[in-house]
């Protein structure tokens, strides 16, 4: 649960920083950096691997005579950022640390059973059409059952609790996407290819798979309002 409080804004004020510009990182960067914090990968090798890339970037600019093409995206950084978990996980293998079992602050429980109760009643605002209005319902009545057992007594494993919202949000995910039109997922697919295209040889396929998949899900629950439940999500609500 660590850096749930800073890993996007970290990511996107670094890659500001280093662009030398306030562009706004597109839905296809979020969908990225989602795809990072759910693999596992530290705040310190994103903030790396985007070091990395922009200091390759500098120096082939002032070797360059011409104009250097701008860096419009997150993902060119792709590459260095991998680069840089290889070399943190082979560190961590040498030299573990000795801080990983501290617990994490900024969790209070009653903040964590209001986050979930108001994500409760955004769930039943949402306009959703059958069958997905099932799913929806189901997923209501859990997080408030979750609500009312944080009141009672605090969370053992703020990871447990989060895994548990993590399959809620698969269940709505899957539900809204069979539910969704063919032309709207169509459409939303054709997006995320043509946004992926200049990055696509910085990417492993895997990743690219990813990547999409979480465009679409960010994109799908946008359109409906509906609210990402995971605790990773709390600082953004």
């Amino acid at each position: 649960m660590r850096n749930y409080f800073n890993y996007f804004t970290e990511i996107e004020e670094r890659f500001q920083q280093r662009r030398g510009s306030l562009l706004m990182l597109s839905t296809l960067d979020w969908a990225l950096i989602e795809t990072w914090r759910e693999a596992g990968v530290p705040l310190e090798a994103v903030l790396r691997g985007i070091d990395d890339a922009f200091d390759k970037y500098d120096a082939r600019t002032l070797k360059a005579k011409g104009r250097v093409r701008k860096v419009n995206g997150l993902a060119w950084c792709a590459q260095s950022v991998m680069a840089a978990v290889e070399q943190a996980m082979e560190a961590s293998v040498a030299s573990p640390d000795p801080q990983e079992s501290q617990p994490e602050s900024g969790f209070e429980n009653e903040r964590v059973a209001k986050y979930l109760e108001d994500n409760a009643e955004r769930l039943e605002r949402a306009a959703i059409q059958p069958p997905a209005d099932s799913v929806i319902a189901e997923s209501v009545v859990r997080l408030r059952a979750l609500v009312s057992g944080l009141r009672l007594e605090p969370a053992s494993s703020l990871e447990d609790l989060d895994r548990t919202l993590t399959v809620l949000e698969e269940k709505i995910f899957a539900a809204v996407m069979t539910a969704a039109a063919e032309s709207e997922l169509t459409a939303l697919r054709e997006q995320a290819a043509r946004e992926l295209a200049p990055y696509r040889g910085k990417m492993q396929a895997v990743q690219i798979r990813q990547v999409q998949q979480q465009f679409l899900q960010k994109r799908l629950f946008e359109s409906r309002s509906i609210p990402r439940l995971s605790l990773f999500y709390m600082s953004l609500a």
